[in-house]
Formats: structure tokens, sequence, C-alpha cells
């Protein structure tokens, strides 16, 4: 967390407060409601390989989750695909990468232009 108050944002602690085993949807479900009700505007989430995390908040329409493993990523997700979400797998990434990768994703905007109709399709399945 210290990554975020270094780049100088504002901190919504949804939890997990302990090491204990949890149900990860839960937090990711509680990470997209704060999205979709306009209480955050990107998130960061993370479980063990990051997929379930993932996939959780998804199913938020408002919500646009990136697993991500490395800067490129870290940086496309943003500018093709205004992510607003970052996914980390614990058991995946190391700490300094995983940093490395949310500055990048908070200091990286979207470049909008033809990525725009297709960020808009995410949001529309029809």
């Amino acid at each position: 967390m210290n990554a975020v108050h270094d780049l100088d944002w504002d901190v919504l602690d949804l939890g997990t407060n302990s090491i204990e085993s949890v149900d990860y949807p839960q937090f990711g479900y509680a990470m997209a409601r704060a999205i979709k009700n306009g209480d955050a505007e990107r998130g960061i989430l993370i479980c063990g390989s990051g997929i379930g995390i993932s996939i959780a908040a998804n199913r938020f329409i408002e919500v646009r989750a990136a697993l991500i493993h490395d800067g490129l990523g870290a940086r496309l997700a943003r500018q093709h695909n205004d992510a607003n979400v970052i996914c980390f797998g614990g058991r995946m990434i190391g700490p300094d990468l995983a940093v490395d990768c949310l500055k990048i994703f908070l200091s990286t905007s979207f470049e909008g232009g033809r990525h725009a109709r297709r960020v808009d399709q995410l949001s529309d399945p029809r």
C-alpha cells in the first residue's frame, strides 16, 4: 500500500485485515461495488493466482479488471483497455515487480481513439 501513498493517491482499504484464508470473491465484489458506486476510480486486487479475483471483479459491467504480470501489460491495460482495476497473483509475481507494475498502471492514461470504440463494446456486449 505504500506505493499508492507514495503516488499521492487516496486509499479506500476494503480488506482483508488478516492472513487468514478468505473467500476472495467477496473482496472482488466489494472493490467492484466501490467503483460502481463512485467511491473509487481504480482498484487493486490480489489473490493467489490473480485469476479468481479478476473473474469476480469483472462480473460488474463498470469494471475492467486486468491480471498483470509485467510492466508492458500494466501500461497496455490502461492505454488500450482503460482498465480500472489491476489484479495480481500473490503467488505469481514478486513484490518489487508488482509495485513497479502498480506505479505504471496508476500513472498511465487511456489513449482513447480507436481503442474507445472497443472499450465501449466491452460495456455493451450486444
